[in-house]
């Protein structure tokens, strides 16, 4: 039984199908452990909380969890050392706007 319930936004969705097949698959395997609330053997680092990064290969997934889902809200390859502050900023946004619907 699942943990949590994993909700893509549709540019994370998007981003997710131009990777090639093999990364796909690993994105999947990993979303599953997600699910199932196995977060142990995941690289995940957190920016600012309660907004983190999950780390697969050169990719990043950013993500928050609120209540029983986890929304995966952007994803980029990784070609410098820190995180975009535009990323950050905008899943805070997301973030702040998500929990006032609550």
């Amino acid at each position: 039984m699942n943990k949590f319930n994993i909700v893509l936004l549709n540019e994370v969705r998007e981003f997710i199908t131009t990777l090639p097949e093999e990364d796909r698959i690993k994105f999947r395997g990993i979303a599953r452990s997600m699910e199932l609330g196995v977060f142990d053997s995941l690289y995940i680092k957190t920016l600012k909380t309660p907004i983190r990064e999950l780390i697969i290969k050169n990719y990043r997934f950013i993500f928050f969890i609120n209540k029983n889902k986890i929304w995966f809200v952007g994803a980029f390859i990784k070609k410098t050392a820190k995180t975009p502050k535009s990323e950050i900023e905008n899943a805070q946004k997301l973030y702040s706007k998500i929990i006032s619907l609550k």
